[in-house]
């Protein structure tokens, strides 16, 4: 289980991107993050695991508290925290087999990791992972020759084979065309509660998150205005989420470039 607490973000410029942010997510429960851009969707996830250090707060997975891990501690706490990022982070040169293979990295040695030597333990996840996503037939293949949707299939096979506590996907299906996007979201979903993974993912197609999500949380101006089951988000819920972000306090130039960007969401 996912408890994220009281979680604040400041930047050094003194941008608040996290203002006070609150919300469970239980064993094989999917729940889906929206809001504007900027509003701190992708902020929510990158403290959930590690890579911002939240200003306040606690982000309690099976007991540990992330928020409060030394380096070393949330290094091998990592290994447990499946990402899936919007532009699929996939070794191009790679055969899938090994793209998959690389969520198992933390779990070797470091010479090993470096030669990309696994054991037979390590390939029958591979391949089992691979099989959830229906990506086994192109195991040997480059990872290049892949279409979109494939790519992100792999990359779901990638974070499945952590065997992972919690599972985060950051615009999954952005760079997809509606049907591909409709494919991989039902795929995420299915793997996520069958293998019964705690699931959170930011998105801005309002109907995949009504159709493939349990819950859906909305945030504007860094906290949450919205927590409901999916055929709860009516349109006063919508309207508190996007019309209240419109209202926000202006964002200093220096963050409103990473915005634009694409850094921070």
């Amino acid at each position: 289980m996912l408890k994220v607490q009281n979680l604040r973000l400041v930047y050094p410029n003194g941008y608040e991107a996290l203002k006070s942010v609150s919300l469970n997510v239980d064993r094989g429960e999917i729940v889906a993050v929206v809001g504007r851009s900027g509003a701190g969707k992708s902020t929510l996830l990158r403290c959930i695991n590690g890579l911002e250090r939240a200003t306040a707060g606690n982000v309690i997975l099976d007991g540990e508290d992330i928020a409060a891990m030394n380096a070393a501690e949330l290094q091998a706490a990592r290994r447990h925290i499946g990402f899936i990022w919007q532009e699929y982070n996939l070794v191009e040169r790679l055969t899938v087999i090994n793209n998959v293979l690389c969520g198992r990295l933390a779990y070797g040695g470091r010479f090993s990791s470096l030669l990309l030597h696994f054991d037979r333990n390590h390939r029958e996840i591979a391949v089992r992972s691979l099989e959830r996503v229906n990506m086994l037939a192109r195991a040997n293949q480059r990872a290049d020759r892949l279409s979109g949707g494939e790519k992100q299939r792999v990359a779901i096979a990638r974070a499945i084979c952590q065997q992972p506590k919690v599972l985060l996907a950051d615009e999954p299906v952005a760079s997809l065309d509606p049907e591909l996007s409709a494919q991989v979201m039902e795929d995420l979903a299915r793997v996520a509660r069958a293998e019964g993974i705690p699931t959170l993912i930011n998105i801005h197609a309002i109907e995949l998150a009504k159709e493939y999500c349990d819950r859906i949380v909305g945030i504007a101006q860094g906290v949450v205005v919205f927590d409901g089951r999916a055929n709860e988000l009516d349109e006063a819920a919508l309207d508190r989420i996007y019309r209240f972000d419109r209202q926000r306090t202006p964002v200093p130039e220096v963050f409103r470039e990473l915005e634009l960007a694409g850094t921070v969401a």
